[in-house]
């Protein structure tokens, strides 16, 4: 094989065949090649586990015993179990017919493949189209302009480090901030921040993000840090240094008044002891946050409380 970049993350290849002749292959193949393998024994757990596996590649083999192979791919497809641009591949041990390929494309595989033929050959079209995927993964999960992610980057980097920290038994933060105009004697009320102090405000918390966070958009002026490895004290300190850096760093933009920043948060010291969803760290963040603008009592970071 020729030299190959190493992926900016393991991808995940979900690996479907009623035997065991193609998980040793891929196994034996692909794991030194910085590939996740996860197996699956048929067609119908192949459709069970992909939409909570989220494959960047689906390896099928052509020959489920259970399920037709071509009905199986058509409805990953029909059902949304993976995305759109989730490369399906349909493996054969055998020669491939026309017919048999047609069949796969037909139904939303990007190739029918035979592993005996050339092993090296499947290992640079995974390898090719792996790397479409994760690029593609990228362009959608972050703002173009900004480099921030989007929501949906935010929750698949919460997933990928909710599994790290629960395999880990380590601490796992999210901190979200909100970002508004200080009030001024003449006009009392709380102002929305205008665009260019959002970018400023995405500008700042880049700058002042460690290179483990990811930092992106919760809303039109809110934003979300995702904190690996920081226990609820380390979220309380970071979200106060944030608000700062927020509030004082300067220069800020020509005309632009003074900000007015709140925080809330939400952080486990373990999550393998105590489990938390996805969804819900993100979730607690902004309803915490939520609390912090509407408590009067001047309080302007809170942690979540249930």
């Amino acid at each position: 094989m020729p030299p190959r970049t190493p992926f900016t993350r393991s991808p995940v290849v979900l690996v479907a065949n009623s035997g065991t002749w193609l998980n040793q292959a891929i196994d034996s193949m692909l794991e030194p090649l910085g590939y996740r393998v996860v197996s699956v024994g048929s067609g119908r757990e192949l459709l069970d586990r992909a939409p909570a596996a989220r494959p960047d590649v689906v390896l099928m083999d052509a020959n489920l015993q259970d399920l037709d192979s071509i009905a199986v791919c058509r409805a990953l497809r029909q059902n949304r179990a993976v995305s759109w641009h989730t490369p399906i591949f349909m493996i054969t041990s055998a020669p491939a017919t026309k017919q048999q390929r047609l069949a796969a494309l037909e139904a939303g595989a990007w190739d029918y493949l035979s592993l005996v033929l050339n092993a090296e050959e499947l290992a640079l079209k995974l390898d090719a189209f792996t790397r479409v995927k994760l690029e593609t993964d990228h362009a959608l999960d972050e703002e173009p302009v900004s480099g921030l992610y989007t929501m949906r980057g935010l929750e698949r980097r919460a997933r990928e480090l909710v599994s790290d920290a629960f395999r880990r038994h380590a601490p796992l933060a999210c901190v979200a901030l909100a970002v508004e105009l200080e009030p001024q004697e003449a006009n009392p009320a709380r102002l929305a921040a205008p665009p260019v102090a959002v970018t400023y405000a995405g500008h700042i918390l880049q700058a002042r993000g460690r290179t483990s966070d990811a930092i992106g958009r919760l809303g039109r002026s809110e934003f979300a840090v995702l904190a690996p490895s920081t226990t609820p004290d380390g979220a309380g300190q970071m979200a106060r240094r944030l608000t700062q850096a927020l509030e004082t760093a300067g220069p800020r933009p020509a005309g632009l008044p003074p900000l007015l920043v709140r925080a809330g948060y939400e952080a486990v010291t373990d999550l393998h002891a105590t489990p938390l969803a996805p969804d819900r760290l993100l979730e607690h963040a902004g309803a915490a946050l939520v609390q912090a603008r509407t408590a009067g009592n001047g309080e302007r970071i809170r942690a979540y409380q249930e």
